[in-house]
């Protein structure tokens, strides 16, 4: 079964699309990613699948369940959506205590969710002590708290330092490999590549790509970097590689990046070795998911503005 699945979902605001005909399908288990630039939609895609947003046109399911009666399936799905709000004098045990009665939850549930975000010996602090970090944890514990089989967390290691996103991406992982769904939106790539195995693109309100992560990754440009024995030779060997329709660009650092499309890196030694240019290192460079992202996304915030305003008279 699969733990999402929506058919032309759309969410107008007044003039604005926040969505347009999205349709995809979310597979069980796992961690699923879903990217796109600031405003593309992704923050009301969740808010609908958790019924606090009602969709313009179309239709969506949960857990099998329409997103038009969410009492159906929301005991079974936990979510953090934006940053988590606590009483700060109160100490996370007290805080969590607290949602547990209102939700009629037993209070057992909080040692089990205090041990799977690491917060065990922390709980009877006061939260206003907190680091962020810890703040998005005690977040997390709190969705955990009914024990659901899909976990929503939307920008999950927003202002996190390297080492608190180093965390949820560690915690991110456990809770996956114990065989729930987590649906994860973030803008930022090394941590969808570090951790997800499915990713939805959405761009504008319109889906971009859905599937494995790997799949996308294997659309990525073939690079290798090569350095020539003498430093003296590099503009030569751009230019000798140019010359026979290799894409090549330096790297900054005295070597040359070059894309190897369908040709191997034993192609650019003999071109090389035909100019008289002796290579000192050949590097085989795996193309990241970041830049296949910007080249369906756009790549500056004044690309994406204008690819905006062409998109909105196009739909006027």
């Amino acid at each position: 079964m699969s733990v999402v699945m929506t058919a032309g979902l759309s969410r107008r605001f007044g003039d604005v699309t926040a969505l347009e005909g999205l349709t995809l399908e979310l597979p069980e288990a796992g961690v699923i990613g879903l990217v796109g630039p600031n405003g593309s939609g992704k923050s009301t895609l969740i808010r609908m699948l958790l019924g606090l947003v009602a969709p313009t046109s179309g239709e969506a399911y949960v857990l099998g369940e329409p997103i038009t009666a969410p009492g159906r399936y929301l005991d079974d799905v936990g979510a953090l959506v934006e940053n988590p709000a606590f009483v700060p004098g109160l100490s996370a045990r007290a805080n969590l205590l607290s949602l547990a009665r209102l939700r009629g939850l037993p209070s057992s549930r909080i040692d089990e969710v205090l041990q799977a975000v690491g917060l065990t010996g922390r709980d009877k602090e006061p939260v206003k002590r907190f680091s962020l970090g810890m703040k998005q944890r005690l977040g997390i514990a709190a969705a955990l708290l009914p024990d659901p089989k899909l976990l929503i967390l939307d920008e999950p290691t927003n202002g996190l330092d390297p080492s608190g996103i180093v965390e949820i991406r560690r915690l991110l992982a456990e809770l996956a490999g114990s065989g729930r769904t987590v649906i994860v939106s973030s803008h930022l790539l090394a941590e969808i590549e570090a951790v997800c195995d499915f990713l939805v693109v959405i761009r504008f309100g319109h889906l971009v790509y859905s599937g494995p992560v790997a799949d996308l990754l294997a659309r990525t440009r073939r690079r290798v970097e090569i350095a020539p024995e003498h430093d003296r030779d590099v503009s030569a060997l751009r230019s000798l590689l140019s010359e026979e329709g290799w894409e090549v660009e330096p790297t900054g650092d005295g070597r040359l990046s070059v894309v190897a499309g369908e040709r191997q890196g034993s192609d650019i030694n003999r071109a090389a070795a035909r100019g008289g240019i002796v290579l000192r290192s050949m590097t085989a460079v795996r193309g990241s998911l970041e830049e296949i992202f910007l080249e369906m996304t756009g790549s500056s915030d004044q690309e994406l503005t204008t690819a905006r305003a062409v998109a909105a008279q196009r739909s006027a």
